[in-house]
Protein backbone atom coordinates (compact mmCIF):
# COMPACT_ATOMS: atom_id res chain seq x y z
CA UNK A 1 0.00 0.00 0.00
CA UNK A 2 1.37 3.26 -0.82
CA UNK A 3 3.34 5.02 2.29
CA UNK A 4 3.55 7.90 0.59
CA UNK A 5 0.28 9.27 1.40
CA UNK A 6 -1.16 10.36 5.00
CA UNK A 7 -1.92 8.13 7.17
CA UNK A 8 -5.56 8.30 8.59
CA UNK A 9 -7.13 5.80 11.66
CA UNK A 10 -10.65 5.44 12.62
CA UNK A 11 -12.73 3.29 14.89
CA UNK A 12 -16.70 2.12 15.31
CA UNK A 13 -17.96 0.48 18.14
CA UNK A 14 -19.59 -3.30 17.46
CA UNK A 15 -22.65 -2.92 19.82
CA UNK A 16 -25.24 -0.87 17.75
CA UNK A 17 -26.44 -3.68 15.56
CA UNK A 18 -27.35 -1.39 12.56
CA UNK A 19 -25.86 1.49 11.63
CA UNK A 20 -27.97 4.44 12.23
CA UNK A 21 -28.31 7.80 10.05
CA UNK A 22 -26.97 9.39 12.07
CA UNK A 23 -23.57 7.20 12.72
CA UNK A 24 -23.31 7.13 8.66
CA UNK A 25 -23.61 10.93 8.06
CA UNK A 26 -21.20 11.64 10.48
CA UNK A 27 -18.58 8.88 10.45
CA UNK A 28 -18.95 6.21 7.86
CA UNK A 29 -19.39 8.14 4.57
CA UNK A 30 -16.52 10.46 5.55
CA UNK A 31 -14.47 7.11 6.09
CA UNK A 32 -15.30 5.80 2.39
CA UNK A 33 -14.25 9.27 0.81
CA UNK A 34 -10.89 8.93 2.76
CA UNK A 35 -9.54 5.80 1.34
CA UNK A 36 -9.46 7.24 -2.06
CA UNK A 37 -6.67 9.84 -1.30
CA UNK A 38 -5.43 8.88 2.65
CA UNK A 39 -3.54 5.62 3.65
CA UNK A 40 -6.49 4.35 5.51
CA UNK A 41 -6.70 2.09 8.60
CA UNK A 42 -10.17 1.59 9.96
CA UNK A 43 -11.13 -0.95 12.58
CA UNK A 44 -14.21 -2.52 14.35
CA UNK A 45 -13.31 -1.61 17.98
CA UNK A 46 -14.38 -4.65 20.00
CA UNK A 47 -11.55 -4.42 22.79
CA UNK A 48 -13.83 -1.12 23.76
CA UNK A 49 -16.82 -2.27 23.64
CA UNK A 50 -16.34 -4.20 26.74
CA UNK A 51 -15.79 -1.81 28.81
CA UNK A 52 -19.50 -1.71 29.76
CA UNK A 53 -21.10 -5.56 29.76
CA UNK A 54 -21.59 -7.48 26.59
CA UNK A 55 -23.57 -10.41 25.48
CA UNK A 56 -20.56 -12.91 24.17
CA UNK A 57 -22.58 -14.11 20.95
CA UNK A 58 -24.28 -10.63 20.57
CA UNK A 59 -21.03 -8.84 20.32
CA UNK A 60 -19.77 -11.83 17.71
CA UNK A 61 -22.78 -11.38 15.63
CA UNK A 62 -22.66 -7.18 15.95
CA UNK A 63 -18.95 -7.25 14.90
CA UNK A 64 -19.45 -9.47 11.92
CA UNK A 65 -22.82 -6.99 11.25
CA UNK A 66 -20.67 -4.12 11.67
CA UNK A 67 -17.61 -4.92 9.31
CA UNK A 68 -20.59 -5.72 6.43
CA UNK A 69 -22.52 -2.35 6.67
CA UNK A 70 -18.57 -1.07 6.29
CA UNK A 71 -18.38 -2.72 2.87
CA UNK A 72 -21.95 -2.45 2.03
CA UNK A 73 -21.40 1.49 2.76
CA UNK A 74 -18.00 1.95 0.26
CA UNK A 75 -14.92 0.47 2.15
CA UNK A 76 -12.30 -1.19 -0.25
CA UNK A 77 -10.23 -4.04 1.27
CA UNK A 78 -7.93 -3.42 -1.62
CA UNK A 79 -7.95 0.59 -0.85
CA UNK A 80 -7.87 0.46 3.07
CA UNK A 81 -7.03 -1.99 5.74
CA UNK A 82 -9.91 -2.82 7.71
CA UNK A 83 -9.83 -5.12 10.66
CA UNK A 84 -10.92 -6.75 14.06
CA UNK A 85 -9.24 -4.40 17.41
CA UNK A 86 -9.12 -8.08 18.82
CA UNK A 87 -7.19 -9.55 15.74
CA UNK A 88 -4.21 -7.41 16.67
CA UNK A 89 -3.16 -7.83 19.80
CA UNK A 90 -0.42 -5.25 19.89
CA UNK A 91 -2.96 -2.63 20.93
CA UNK A 92 -3.63 -4.28 24.34
CA UNK A 93 0.37 -4.49 24.70
CA UNK A 94 1.11 -0.50 23.93
CA UNK A 95 -2.44 0.32 25.79
CA UNK A 96 -0.25 -1.30 28.95
CA UNK A 97 3.04 1.46 28.38
CA UNK A 98 0.43 4.23 27.50
CA UNK A 99 -1.29 3.39 30.93
CA UNK A 100 2.06 3.54 32.45
CA UNK A 101 2.91 7.16 30.84
CA UNK A 102 -0.60 8.70 32.24
CA UNK A 103 -1.14 10.64 35.33
CA UNK A 104 -3.99 9.33 37.38
CA UNK A 105 -5.55 13.20 37.44
CA UNK A 106 -5.07 13.22 33.75
CA UNK A 107 -7.20 10.12 32.78
CA UNK A 108 -9.63 11.38 35.55
CA UNK A 109 -10.06 14.98 33.03
CA UNK A 110 -11.55 13.39 30.62
CA UNK A 111 -15.00 14.12 30.64
CA UNK A 112 -16.53 11.15 28.46
CA UNK A 113 -15.59 9.12 31.49
CA UNK A 114 -17.88 11.47 33.85
CA UNK A 115 -20.67 11.14 31.06
CA UNK A 116 -20.59 7.56 30.90
CA UNK A 117 -20.20 6.53 34.56
CA UNK A 118 -22.85 8.89 36.01
CA UNK A 119 -25.16 6.87 33.27
CA UNK A 120 -23.86 3.52 35.22
CA UNK A 121 -22.93 4.92 38.37
CA UNK A 122 -19.83 5.30 39.25
CA UNK A 123 -19.47 2.26 41.45
CA UNK A 124 -20.25 0.05 38.65
CA UNK A 125 -18.33 1.49 36.04
CA UNK A 126 -14.82 -0.41 35.20
CA UNK A 127 -11.19 0.47 35.26
CA UNK A 128 -11.25 -0.33 31.45
CA UNK A 129 -14.03 2.15 31.12
CA UNK A 130 -11.67 5.14 32.94
CA UNK A 131 -8.92 4.03 30.93
CA UNK A 132 -10.64 3.79 27.54
CA UNK A 133 -9.60 6.91 26.27
CA UNK A 134 -5.76 5.08 26.90
CA UNK A 135 -6.28 2.48 24.74
CA UNK A 136 -7.58 4.89 22.31
CA UNK A 137 -4.07 6.41 22.59
CA UNK A 138 -2.71 3.24 21.56
CA UNK A 139 -4.99 2.87 18.84
CA UNK A 140 -3.55 5.53 17.41
CA UNK A 141 -0.34 5.61 17.81
CA UNK A 142 0.25 1.64 16.78
CA UNK A 143 0.01 3.04 13.22
CA UNK A 144 2.05 6.23 13.01
CA UNK A 145 -1.44 7.88 12.46
CA UNK A 146 -1.01 11.58 11.09
CA UNK A 147 -4.50 12.27 11.72
CA UNK A 148 -7.72 10.98 13.27
CA UNK A 149 -10.99 11.40 11.63
CA UNK A 150 -13.33 12.58 15.01
CA UNK A 151 -16.42 14.47 15.95
CA UNK A 152 -15.68 17.09 17.89
CA UNK A 153 -16.59 15.23 21.22
CA UNK A 154 -13.25 13.31 21.08
CA UNK A 155 -11.28 16.36 20.54
CA UNK A 156 -10.04 15.93 24.07
CA UNK A 157 -8.78 12.13 23.62
CA UNK A 158 -6.70 13.25 20.41
CA UNK A 159 -4.93 16.14 22.69
CA UNK A 160 -4.35 13.42 25.26
CA UNK A 161 -2.51 11.13 22.52
CA UNK A 162 -0.75 14.05 21.11
CA UNK A 163 0.43 14.45 25.02
CA UNK A 164 1.52 11.29 25.34
CA UNK A 165 3.66 10.53 21.88
CA UNK A 166 5.49 13.62 23.05
CA UNK A 167 6.18 13.00 26.12
CA UNK A 168 7.35 9.31 25.21
CA UNK A 169 9.29 10.98 22.39
CA UNK A 170 10.77 13.21 24.94
CA UNK A 171 11.98 10.53 27.39
CA UNK A 172 13.14 8.00 24.68
CA UNK A 173 13.85 9.72 21.71
CA UNK A 174 11.77 10.02 18.53
CA UNK A 175 9.35 6.74 18.06
CA UNK A 176 5.74 8.25 17.41
CA UNK A 177 3.97 10.66 14.82
CA UNK A 178 2.07 13.29 16.80
CA UNK A 179 -1.19 12.78 15.04
CA UNK A 180 -3.85 16.01 14.17
CA UNK A 181 -6.97 15.51 15.29
CA UNK A 182 -9.25 15.50 11.59
CA UNK A 183 -12.83 17.24 12.35
CA UNK A 184 -14.95 16.69 9.72
CA UNK A 185 -15.94 19.97 9.25
CA UNK A 186 -18.78 19.48 6.77
CA UNK A 187 -20.45 17.01 8.63
CA UNK A 188 -23.96 17.15 8.76
CA UNK A 189 -25.62 17.16 12.39
CA UNK A 190 -28.36 14.71 12.36
CA UNK A 191 -30.83 15.18 15.14
CA UNK A 192 -33.65 12.64 16.39
CA UNK A 193 -36.89 12.44 14.25
CA UNK A 194 -38.96 13.03 17.72
CA UNK A 195 -36.72 15.17 19.52
CA UNK A 196 -34.99 17.73 16.83
CA UNK A 197 -33.04 18.99 19.54
CA UNK A 198 -30.99 16.47 20.46
CA UNK A 199 -28.62 14.06 18.21
CA UNK A 200 -29.73 10.90 16.83
CA UNK A 201 -28.30 8.19 18.85
CA UNK A 202 -28.98 4.80 20.07
CA UNK A 203 -29.60 5.69 23.84
CA UNK A 204 -32.34 7.47 22.77
CA UNK A 205 -35.10 7.21 24.64
CA UNK A 206 -37.84 6.82 21.90
CA UNK A 207 -36.88 4.34 19.15
CA UNK A 208 -39.18 6.39 16.88
CA UNK A 209 -36.97 9.30 16.67
CA UNK A 210 -33.76 7.08 14.98
CA UNK A 211 -33.29 5.86 11.58
CA UNK A 212 -31.70 2.50 11.41
CA UNK A 213 -30.23 1.55 7.78
CA UNK A 214 -31.08 -1.92 8.17
CA UNK A 215 -35.15 -1.53 8.68
CA UNK A 216 -37.00 -2.10 6.67
CA UNK A 217 -37.95 0.56 4.37
CA UNK A 218 -41.97 1.06 5.24
CA UNK A 219 -40.53 1.56 8.59
CA UNK A 220 -38.19 4.04 7.90
CA UNK A 221 -41.03 5.51 5.76
CA UNK A 222 -42.95 5.90 8.57
CA UNK A 223 -40.68 7.31 10.80
CA UNK A 224 -40.15 10.27 8.30
CA UNK A 225 -43.47 10.78 7.65
CA UNK A 226 -44.26 10.79 11.08
CA UNK A 227 -41.41 13.41 12.13
CA UNK A 228 -41.77 16.36 14.71
CA UNK A 229 -42.47 20.11 12.55
CA UNK A 230 -43.96 23.09 13.98
CA UNK A 231 -47.03 25.00 13.83
CA UNK A 232 -45.94 26.95 11.12
CA UNK A 233 -46.07 25.69 7.36
CA UNK A 234 -42.97 27.77 5.57
CA UNK A 235 -40.22 24.90 4.70
CA UNK A 236 -37.20 27.37 5.71
CA UNK A 237 -33.55 26.35 7.70
CA UNK A 238 -33.99 28.05 10.97
CA UNK A 239 -32.01 25.51 13.29
CA UNK A 240 -33.54 27.51 16.50
CA UNK A 241 -37.23 28.42 15.08
CA UNK A 242 -37.67 25.46 13.04
CA UNK A 243 -35.16 22.42 14.40
CA UNK A 244 -37.31 19.51 12.77
CA UNK A 245 -37.54 21.45 9.39
CA UNK A 246 -34.21 21.77 9.47
CA UNK A 247 -33.33 18.86 10.54
CA UNK A 248 -35.51 17.25 7.67
CA UNK A 249 -33.54 19.54 5.07
CA UNK A 250 -30.32 18.60 6.35
CA UNK A 251 -30.46 14.84 5.94
CA UNK A 252 -32.42 15.43 2.46
CA UNK A 253 -29.14 17.88 1.50
CA UNK A 254 -26.92 15.51 2.74
CA UNK A 255 -28.30 12.16 0.95
CA UNK A 256 -28.61 13.90 -2.30
CA UNK A 257 -26.01 16.35 -2.75
CA UNK A 258 -28.64 19.52 -2.82
CA UNK A 259 -28.00 22.52 -1.37
CA UNK A 260 -30.45 23.70 0.93
CA UNK A 261 -31.08 26.92 -0.47
CA UNK A 262 -32.54 25.21 -3.89
CA UNK A 263 -34.30 22.53 -1.79
CA UNK A 264 -35.55 25.52 0.38
CA UNK A 265 -37.04 27.10 -3.09
CA UNK A 266 -38.23 23.50 -4.43
CA UNK A 267 -40.59 23.39 -1.46
CA UNK A 268 -41.90 27.08 -2.08
CA UNK A 269 -45.34 27.19 -1.20
CA UNK A 270 -45.78 23.54 -0.63
CA UNK A 271 -46.64 21.57 2.84
CA UNK A 272 -44.48 19.66 5.22
CA UNK A 273 -46.76 16.68 3.62
CA UNK A 274 -44.89 17.05 0.60
CA UNK A 275 -41.48 17.76 2.08
CA UNK A 276 -41.67 14.38 4.35
CA UNK A 277 -43.23 11.99 1.16
CA UNK A 278 -40.12 13.09 -0.91
CA UNK A 279 -37.63 12.57 1.78
CA UNK A 280 -39.37 9.15 2.57
CA UNK A 281 -38.75 8.41 -0.93
CA UNK A 282 -34.97 9.72 -1.17
CA UNK A 283 -34.60 7.75 2.35
CA UNK A 284 -36.61 4.43 0.99
CA UNK A 285 -34.00 4.47 -2.44
CA UNK A 286 -30.81 5.00 -0.10
CA UNK A 287 -31.17 1.97 2.28
CA UNK A 288 -32.96 -0.38 0.21
CA UNK A 289 -29.31 -1.39 -1.43
CA UNK A 290 -27.47 -0.91 1.81
CA UNK A 291 -29.90 -3.49 3.10
CA UNK A 292 -28.90 -6.34 0.28
CA UNK A 293 -25.65 -5.80 0.19
CA UNK A 294 -25.12 -6.11 4.22
CA UNK A 295 -26.83 -9.14 3.74
CA UNK A 296 -24.78 -10.22 0.69
CA UNK A 297 -21.75 -10.03 2.98
CA UNK A 298 -23.45 -12.07 5.71
CA UNK A 299 -24.52 -14.39 3.57
CA UNK A 300 -20.83 -15.29 2.67
CA UNK A 301 -19.31 -15.62 5.90
CA UNK A 302 -15.81 -17.40 4.04
CA UNK A 303 -15.17 -13.76 2.04
CA UNK A 304 -15.76 -12.00 5.29
CA UNK A 305 -13.28 -14.08 6.73
CA UNK A 306 -10.71 -13.69 4.54
CA UNK A 307 -11.41 -9.76 3.66
CA UNK A 308 -10.42 -9.73 8.37
CA UNK A 309 -7.61 -11.60 8.13
CA UNK A 310 -6.24 -10.00 5.46
CA UNK A 311 -6.83 -6.60 7.62
CA UNK A 312 -5.56 -8.18 10.24
CA UNK A 313 -2.22 -8.77 8.70
CA UNK A 314 -1.59 -5.60 6.91
CA UNK A 315 -2.24 -4.05 10.40
CA UNK A 316 0.29 -6.23 12.39
CA UNK A 317 2.84 -5.87 10.31
CA UNK A 318 2.59 -1.99 10.87
CA UNK A 319 1.71 -2.91 14.82
CA UNK A 320 4.67 -5.04 15.50
CA UNK A 321 7.06 -2.54 14.10
CA UNK A 322 5.83 0.15 16.35
CA UNK A 323 5.39 -2.16 19.26
CA UNK A 324 8.83 -3.59 18.84
CA UNK A 325 10.48 0.06 18.43
CA UNK A 326 8.68 0.81 21.65
CA UNK A 327 9.60 -2.33 23.75
CA UNK A 328 13.14 -1.37 22.92
CA UNK A 329 13.33 2.17 23.53
CA UNK A 330 11.56 1.24 27.30
CA UNK A 331 14.15 -0.87 27.85
CA UNK A 332 12.60 -4.07 27.59
CA UNK A 333 14.85 -7.71 27.19
CA UNK A 334 14.07 -8.66 23.52
CA UNK A 335 12.23 -12.24 23.22
CA UNK A 336 15.46 -15.05 21.99
CA UNK A 337 13.76 -16.86 19.09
Amino acid sequence: MATDRPRVLSGIQPTAGSFHLGNYLGAVRQWVALQESYDAFYMVVDLHAITVPQDPKELRANTRLAVAQLLAAGLDPDRCTLFVQSHVPEHAQLGWVMNCLTGFGEASRMTQFKDKSAKQGSDRATVGLFTYPILQVADILLYQADEVPVGGDQRQHIELTRDLAERFNGRYGQTYTVPKPYIIKETAKIADLQDPTAKMSKSTANPKGLINLLDDPKVTIKKVKSAVTDTDTEIRFDAEAKPGVSNLLTIYSTLTGMGIPELEQKYVGKGYGALKTDLAEVMAEFVTPFRTRTQEYLDDPETLDSILAKGAEKARAVAAETLSTTYERIGFLPAKH
